[in-house]
């Protein structure tokens, strides 16, 4: 876990507010690879149908598929795991650039960063898809790919991702498109990426580039697209002094006399973000850091499942 800060895991992750998400499931919405170990449709081709092994049951699941043959003589409950399901490996890729710490205002005051919001968001993904006896791995993107953490399912490997997950923190320069690029290097195993983002950077048609070398190898993946709401406007008074999160220096000026056409460059942009996306192939959601993480993972969730 190079380039990641390890610290005491507990700050992002709320079991008892995850509890309201124990029956939801991520699920994928293509054909994936893995072992044979989860509930997902697989890749491989022939043999569908044929039975190749046992896993526990986890509660919510089906129970037509129980092998009740073995309840009845361990009392402990197992599903029939056949050759046309795989386990989902899911890498959640994190942007620590500077411009992730931006925080607006709120009714109660200075919310969370967009970065705390992905802490948050992560942290309760990784839970959800381990819980399910799915893999989760790990991206850090900056300047490259600051770290990695390959996907794993115990509970021991779960409780390592949400530590390296508190420890990130921002770098001063970033590039989102190298990192991704360089992930890319490292796996093997078509997936699920999902990538957790203000896509904030100089060359937005550089860095989805990189997105569709995963798309032709035909991974699954999910554009976060995380937005302030205070990002969207600029705010009222007379003057102000912009100072830039990643050193492009500081502007002093009247918000009336430039309102309009921020708005109007903002939207445009956002808008490139997520016509890019859905060009690729990916699943694209606007996320508005005002909004809970709890009920957009849940939304996210639901809205997967359908």
């Amino acid at each position: 876990m190079d380039g990641i800060r390890a610290t005491r895991a507990g700050r992002f992750l709320d079991l008892r507010a995850l509890a309201c998400l124990d029956h939801l499931r991520f699920s994928t919405r293509h054909r994936i690879e893995g072992s044979y170990s989860g509930r997902h449709s697989s890749r491989r081709q022939g043999g569908a149908g044929e039975f190749v092994d046992f896993r526990e049951y986890v509660e919510g699941e089906d129970l037509r598929r129980l092998d009740w043959k073995v309840l009845a003589r361990t009392g402990r409950a197992y599903l029939r795991l056949y050759r046309d399901e795989t386990n989902l490996a899911c890498t959640l890729a994190i942007d620590a650039s500077g411009s992730m710490r931006f925080a607006g205002r709120g009714a109660g005051g200075v919310r969370g960063s967009k970065l705390e919001y992905a802490q948050y968001l992560a942290t309760a993904l990784s839970h959800v898809i381990t819980r399910q006896q799915d893999q989760a791995g790990l991206a850090l993107l900056a300047e490259g790919l600051e770290a990695h953490v390959p996907p794993g399912s115990t509970p021991a490997h779960a409780a390592g991702i949400q530590r390296a997950i508190e420890g990130i923190e921002t770098r001063p320069v970033t590039d989102l498109a190298t990192g991704l690029r360089e992930l890319f290097g490292r796996v093997v195993s078509r997936g699920v990426l999902v990538v957790m983002s203000d896509f904030l950077v100089d060359d937005l048609e550089r860095v989805f580039a990189s997105v569709r070398l995963f798309r032709h190898r035909h991974w699954e993946v999910v554009i976060l697209h995380l937005v302030d709401p205070d990002e969207e406007r600029l705010p009222e008074g007379l003057a102000y002094r912009f100072v830039g999160l990643e050193d492009e220096g500081q502007v002093d000026c009247s918000p009336a006399e430039i309102r309009g056409l921020y708005e109007e460059r903002f939207a445009a942009y956002a808008g490139a973000v997520r016509t890019l996306a859905l060009a690729a192939g990916c699943d694209y959601r606007w996320v508005s850091t005002a909004v809970p993480y709890l009920q957009t993972l849940g939304g996210f969730l639901v809205e997967r499942s359908l």
